[in-house]
């Protein structure tokens, strides 16, 4: 048998393999991106968003969360759910619906599509005819009413979408019933609303766009009463007696018509415009709730006078005395109210009021006094400032977490208490194994902590770094200051903020240390802030350091921008992370890598200038290296010059290609034609830009002049204990890599703990590595005696790993964008490469060593490496034999910033952006998966008293 066996092909290993790796996507954290229309079943509690990419995903309490896509990608312009069902409707803009249906499936529910349907008319008919722009789901759940452009409103059967012609409700039956002077047939054009009759499902309220509103009989098909407005419809809400509604008007008004049985004109009852009397923007959507104290709530969206506040985007509550227009920072998409949803209940008492901005989820709480917001449990606002890092840190000890929480829990005393309202659904999923940390850092100065563990990404705590820095704006200032006579009564809600007083506060590098608690944030102005917990509020200097990467070289000079100015004198800052000391870089380029041993005390970073090493115990820098090239001038440019500089040298070598293939025709003395120029130089160009998509593929390993732009940017930087001047003695040590393809290593000695404070730390460099290929260093690793990769810095002394075996000789691992390769240690003598590029066409972007544990039994695990390539792809290589063990795809090669902002943990799951605003979860292992297992069981149908209702559900029933 053995001659059949493919070469390398090991049966026990492929078993084990199996048990080891699996991939999946798991679940999407944050705010959906460019959403476009939202639902909410008062029966389920569950709430649904559509977007513009035609992505539908349901939430409830925390951890039930469903999603679909339709197969269109078409924008969701509604959602409608259909009543006392676990289904709902959706609208798409290319006029289709589709029903979703909530399904149980091996002991968790599902949310499926049933039935997709596109409403056509008669032959010859123009598209409006048929264009829905109103959707009601009947009570009975046997039907939809479609209200159209052309003022038809089609009857469409439930679940099979068969169109029931004999119902239809055309504008010419409607204007037999309405005296002919009080309007015309163009009355009827466009449907604006479709509302059902609150006590009566007999009776709808047929709104049109021309301000003509008709209470329609279903049974005896008449018109029972008619209302003329004056201003064009936005929107209609009956109140909860049915003995009143509500219509809201283009021109800012709402008006108030009573409901009677006699077949006229009905008159207004009260006619308001909340914010004139100058002109206002139009009111799209209201409420009118009632209450036991008889003081009903008005919730509307709109209506802000048009010349001074034309731009806002604003939901207004008015509740007797009180008034407040709360003013969000994005668009409004679309908002409704969570109230008491028992048909016997007398009043509607609102509790919470939800709003679906464009890039972010707002809840008020009405029950509490001065209405304040709900803390979400989930759809968190990722990019309220634009994401510009990820760290991640896998299993916090208990003592970190309870202190990072009550540092948290501090800055949200603003926030209701209020228990989460949309918590329709049950959370099956088994608790998160252990406690982990997702740590952004954004383009405003901040860093945020984010609860990782399971399926809900929650806000922990949010860091800035603000108060370090002298800055246009004073963060004690209070935007949303307003005078007792301001009017109209504004107030800014939510937290997405895009806009950055300084974009040199981007932070850039993050590392944590969770067993010290000590914190790392390095920035785009070459600021390094070390920071240490501390559990109440503080006032203290910060002390500053400067590192001359440049080591007054002569000959540079640096053109980008300059670094920022630092406070003078005591700061003080919140409970929480506190910032001790700032090491300034210089000249003040963006920290491209950052590391820190809080064991030794000391943190390393690194520029595209060069790198350092800070004693941040003693306060004092021990060293500092300087990697630049005596070519690379691009490196002292700064991030804009930068960009002009690669557009002028791709067009100089575009240009230079085209004059060199015209001028070389001309010698062959084909002088041709000018559109034969033409053509030829397109289709140069052409195949120009299919070899640069190729190059990824074709690419081989070959040596990289040592001219190259940007070859002294330091690309990794690695703390480790191990062998560096002979195998005798390990000695502390630092290593970095840079973008042109060395390692250079110092050998490090930190005084013993008695006398730390006493004697300084000194650095020697004991080697420099040049790669032969000279691509960029992306990792280093060392492993000792049993091929293990070093502990954590304290991981030992927690007791959380074994002590590294020095007994046996190390080995170093470096790992460049196009292959790996061990060397032995202290020899540095190459022992074994992988060569990727080569071999795959691909180059690696991210990588790390994840442990991947077995799913069948807790007794095997084992380190390998997880590498993201720019293709996309992930790949797990072993170690130390560095073999490749399996390949998935992950993400699309020309999403370059999923790819970019791609972190590994370290149990082999991963995030990544699939927009501004959403990581998407993966998981590469079959033992650690975080997803979404839930079941909505179907509530018990409540009579409201009707017939009409009871034969809807013992129809359903049969029909089951």
């Amino acid at each position: 048998m053995r001659r059949f066996l493919r070469p390398g092909h090991d049966p026990v290993r492929e078993r084990l393999k199996r048990d080891l790796f699996q991939f999946n996507k798991t679940v999407e954290h944050g705010f959906p991106h460019q959403p476009s229309a939202l639902g909410y079943s008062p029966f389920l509690r569950l709430m649904a968003i559509g977007t513009r990419s035609g992505a539908i995903k349901l939430y409830g309490a925390p951890g039930v969360e469903f999603m679909g896509l339709h197969e269109e990608n078409n924008t969701v312009m509604q959602i409608h759910f259909i009543p006392d069902q676990c289904q709902l409707v959706t609208l798409l803009d290319d006029n289709s619906l589709h029903l979703w249906s909530l399904k149980q499936h091996g002991g968790a529910s599902e949310l499926r599509e049933e039935h997709r349907f596109t409403l056509k008319g008669p032959p010859g008919s123009p598209p409006s005819a048929t264009q829905v722009t109103a959707v009601l789901p009947h009570s009975s759940r046997e039907v939809l009413y479609l209200g159209t452009e052309s003022g038809n409103i089609f009857v469409v059967e439930l679940p099979s979408f068969r169109v029931l012609e004999d119902r239809t409700i055309t504008p010419e039956a409607v204007l037999q019933r309405i005296p002919e002077d009080n309007c015309s047939r163009r009355s009827c054009e466009l449907v604006e609303a479709l509302r059902e009759h609150p006590k009566n499902p007999d009776q709808i309220l047929i709104g049109y766009s021309r301000a003509l509103i008709v209470l329609w009989d279903l049974q005896n098909n008449k018109a029972i009463q008619h209302f003329l407005g004056s201003q064009q419809l936005e929107n209609l809400y009956w109140q909860r007696d049915g003995s009143k509604f509500i219509s809201c008007h283009y021109d800012g008004s709402y008006t108030q018509w009573p409901v009677s049985s006699d077949n006229r004109q009905a008159e207004p009852l009260e006619n308001t415009v909340p914010y004139g009397p100058f002109p206002c923007k139009a009111i799209s959507k209201i409420y009118w709730q009632t209450t036991k104290n008889g003081l009903p709530y008005i919730i509307f969206q709109g209506g802000m006078p048009r010349a001074s506040y034309g731009d806002r985007h604003s939901i207004s509550v008015i509740h007797g005395s009180q008034q407040t227009a709360f003013d969000f920072t994005s668009r409004v998409i679309d908002f409704f109210i969570i109230f008491s949803s028992d048909p016997a209940a007398e009043f509607d008492d609102p509790s919470a009021l939800v709003v679906l901005a464009e890039e972010e989820l707002v809840v008020i709480d009405l029950k509490s006094a001065g209405w304040p917001a709900v803390h979400p449990p989930y759809l968190a606002s990722l990019h309220c400032s634009a994401i510009t890092c990820s760290h991640h840190v896998s299993n916090i000890p208990l003592k970190l977490w309870e202190r990072i929480i009550s540092a948290g829990s501090k800055q949200n005393i603003h926030y209701s208490s209020m228990p989460w309202p949309i918590d329709g659904g049950t959370n099956i999923a088994p608790d998160p194994p252990q406690r982990d940390l997702l740590l952004t850092g954004h383009e405003d100065g901040t860093v945020r902590f984010w609860d990782a563990s399971g399926v809900c990404l929650h806000l922990l705590y949010k860091l800035s770094t603000v108060r370090v820095f002298l800055t246009d704006a004073d963060p004690n200032d209070n935007m949303n200051t307003l005078g007792e006579d301001e009017w109209p009564p504004l107030r800014k809600v939510g937290t997405f903020d895009p806009y950055s007083d300084d974009p040199r506060l981007g932070i850039q590098k993050i590392y944590l240390c969770k067993y010290s608690g000590y914190l790392a944030v390095a920035g785009t102005a070459g600021q390094v802030l070390v920071m240490e917990l501390n559990d109440e509020d503080a006032e203290h200097v910060v002390d500053h350091a400067e590192a001359d990467l440049l080591q007054d070289q002569e000959g540079y000079r640096w053109k980008g921008h300059e670094k920022l100015k630092t406070r003078d004198g005591p700061v003080r800052f919140e409970a929480g992370f506190q910032p001790f000391v700032l090491v300034q870089c210089q000249p003040p380029a963006v920290v491209t890598s950052l590391a820190l041993h809080s064991e030794w005390r000391l943190v390393a970073f690194g520029t595209s200038h060069g790198f350092g090493l800070f004693d941040h115990q003693q306060k004092r820098l021990v060293f500092v290296k300087c990697t630049l090239h005596p070519s690379d001038q691009l490196a002292l440019e700064g991030p804009l010059s930068r960009v002009k500089s690669l557009k002028k040298s791709l067009r100089q070598s575009f240009r230079r290609i085209r004059r060199s293939r015209v001028s070389s025709r001309k010698r062959r003395g084909g002088g041709g034609t000018a559109s034969e120029v033409q053509e030829a130089n397109a289709k140069f160009d052409q195949d120009a830009l299919q070899e640069m998509e190729l190059a990824p593929v074709q690419r081989k390993i070959e040596a990289r002049s040592a001219e190259d732009s940007f070859t002294g940017f330091v690309r990794t930087l690695y703390f480790a204990d191990t062998f560096l001047r002979d195998s005798s003695r390990h000695c502390p040590s630092l290593w970095a890599g840079t973008n042109g393809g060395t390692v250079y290593a110092f050998c490090l000695r930190v005084p013993p703990a008695e006398r730390r404070m006493d004697e300084p730390v000194r650095a020697e460099q004991a080697k420099e590595i040049q790669l032969m290929h000279r691509a960029p260093v992306v990792g280093i690793l060392v492993l000792d005696g049993r091929s293990t990769p070093l502990p954590e810095p304290l991981e030992v002394a927690h007791d959380l790993s074994k002590s590294p075996d020095m007994q046996g000789s190390h080995q170093l691992l470096v790992v460049s964008e196009e292959q790996f390769k061990v060397f032995t240690l202290p020899k540095v003598s190459s022992k074994l490469k992988l060569k990727l590029t080569a071999l795959e066409g691909c180059r690696v972007r991210k990588v790390t060593v994840a442990n991947f544990g077995s799913c069948k039994t807790d007794d095997y695990s084992e380190n390998d490496l997880a590498v993201l390539t720019n293709l996309g792809d992930i790949q797990i290589i072993s170690l130390p034999f560095l073999k490749l063990q399996i390949r998935y795809p992950c993400i699309r090669k020309e999403d370059v910033s999923g790819i970019a902002s791609c972190v590994f943990t370290k149990y082999g799951q991963g995030f990544y952006l699939i927009s501004p605003s959403e990581f998407e979860r993966f998981s590469l292992s079959t033992k650690w998966l975080v997803e979404p297992r839930c079941i909505v069981d179907m509530p018990e149908v409540t009579s409201n008293n009707h017939i009409h209702n009871k034969s809807g559900t013992e129809n359903a029933a049969r029909r089951s």
